[in-house]
């Protein structure tokens, strides 16, 4: 019997999933571990409509769906709502679910797997070392509560978050700064306007921002970006604003297909029990 999965989002069209997951099972043709799945893109009502769409996906037996943009808090509260739901703390920190399991008995668990898919790229793929390094968090929404608490676990020197609406980084600053555990980690998180970045200088920026679906550039100095920084891009496709102006500048760059990958490794292994290998995915997907 095939196991039906679905990636759920409005626009959808574009979804690299379901060739991700795709390849994901083919890892495991010729093993003890065959993975017999189906994995689709699936588009959803913006306006109203999510709740049952994602019921009748759970009446046609389907195991478990990814959630993106714009239906992460929406599936945050449908799961926290819904007898037998669970919303794990990475999610419940986050605010935001990406991942969604319908079990065996009849119980719904949501999870966020965005923070270990950006922490993963980084550090794997990468060879960068969060630990001790200077971090910028560039933005507040929902992609920047996602990887915040998974960056803070890295243990940075220190997080500073910044975002054009300054109350909404003091909010996600002050939350981080609850949630750490000063006997593992002497991170320092704190909120910082555009204009008082002027002079800092960071290890690795990250812009969880939505500036590359528009091509608007951000008011950040050049200054930001040290000596063998690494600025990532949280979007990808194309090259951004940021990226351009990040390697005018000297920094490393990269985009965010690896933390795709990754993110999407993380809910396979939730759901499968398997992990697959991501690094043959992330070459495949950038030489198409």
């Amino acid at each position: 019997m095939t196991d039906k999965y679905a990636v759920i989002g409005n626009p959808i069209a574009h979804s690299k999933s379901p060739q991700i997951h795709r390849e994901f099972a083919k890892q495991f043709e010729n093993t003890d571990t065959p993975q017999n799945i189906s994995y689709e893109a699936k588009q959803a009502p913006i306006d109203g409509g999510f709740e049952s769409f994602i019921n009748d996906l759970k009446a046609q037996c389907y195991k478990g769906v990814n959630i993106t943009v714009p239906f992460k808090f929406e599936a945050l509260l449908f799961v926290a709502k819904t007898e037998n739901g669970l919303v794990k703390p990475l999610a419940d920190k986050a605010r935001a679910v990406n991942t969604i399991s319908f079990n065996v008995d009849g119980s719904i668990t949501g999870d966020n797997t965005d923070g270990i898919g950006l922490v993963n790229d980084i550090t794997k793929n990468l060879n960068f070392e969060i630990k001790m390094k200077r971090v910028l968090l560039v933005g507040s929404g929902g992609a920047a509560f996602g990887v915040s608490q998974p960056l803070c676990n890295e243990s940075p020197r220190q997080l500073i978050i910044t975002n054009r609406d300054f109350v909404k980084a003091e909010i996600v600053a002050k939350i981080l700064s609850e949630l750490i555990d000063t006997n593992q980690t002497d991170t320092v998180c704190m909120a910082k306007r555009f204009d008082e970045l002027s002079g800092m200088e960071f290890d690795l920026v990250i812009n969880s921002t939505s500036t590359g679906l528009s091509n608007i550039a951000l008011p950040i100095p050049d200054s930001i970006f040290a000596k063998d920084c690494l600025a990532y891009e949280m979007f990808y496709g194309r090259e951004t604003p940021f990226m351009a102006r990040a390697r005018a500048n000297g920094a490393q760059v990269t985009d965010g297909l690896g933390m795709l990958v990754e993110q999407a490794a993380e809910a396979f292994h939730i759901w499968r029990g398997v992990r697959p290998e991501t690094a043959p995915v992330i070459t495949m997907l950038r030489n198409i």
